[in-house]
């Protein structure tokens, strides 16, 4: 999961958090319209860099009887990476980072998933970048339900996560002459997420 949360607050969205997951059983598909999947990097060991990925497909099935046996998927589209500089962005789509003419797509196939009570839930799964899959956890919010002016069944989530970018192959970097390295390992995933229940 990871991958749902609602990022707006306009009256057709707004939910009151905490109905719970019972009642929302059901397959649902992520709406790119009202979704963002997010990354911070620190760079030059100062500030912070943040993009975004704007192409994406993704799925959730929940269960609200029994988180456990709801699941998600997620398909990036790499290529559409944007962290507001052309030539960053293409630097990073290039072979010293994510070769998106090779690996064109990140994957998220989750493999588990548990309440910790409240609105708070946990998923585990599998991220694949470069061709390398490694497991990932993100921790969830649940931000509520509702139903939209088009009659649209609608679920927020918001997922944040850590990863060590060299665990997938991205080990690319530059020196800096006051120590140091340019861009950190670490990386911060953010996810903010509105799904429509499928008819």
């Amino acid at each position: 999961m990871g991958i749902f949360g609602r990022k707006d607050s306009t009256p057709e969205t707004t939910a009151a958090a905490g109905s719970g997951l019972a009642t929302l059983t059901g397959d649902y598909t992520i709406d790119p319209a009202h979704t963002s999947i997010g990354f911070t990097a620190r760079h030059a060991m100062v500030t912070n860099v943040k993009g975004s990925f704007t192409e994406f497909t993704g799925a959730l099935h929940l269960d609200g009887e029994n988180p456990a046996k709801s699941t998600a998927t997620l398909d990036v589209v790499m290529d559409s990476i944007d962290t507001g500089n052309a030539d960053r962005d293409t630097h990073l789509k290039s072979a010293d980072f994510f070769k998106t003419d090779e690996f064109p797509t990140m994957t998220f196939r989750s493999t588990g998933a548990e309440s910790l009570g409240g609105d708070d839930y946990r998923v585990t799964g599998d991220l694949s970048i470069l061709g390398v899959t490694r497991p990932i956890t993100i921790d969830l919010e649940f931000n509520g339900a509702a139903t939209d002016p088009f009659g649209n069944e609608r679920v927020g989530f918001e997922g944040k996560a850590e990863l060590l970018r060299s665990e997938w192959g991205l080990t690319w970097n530059a020196a800096l002459e006051t120590g140091g390295v340019l861009i950190s390992d670490k990386i911060k995933l953010n996810f903010d997420v509105s799904a429509i229940k499928n008819a």
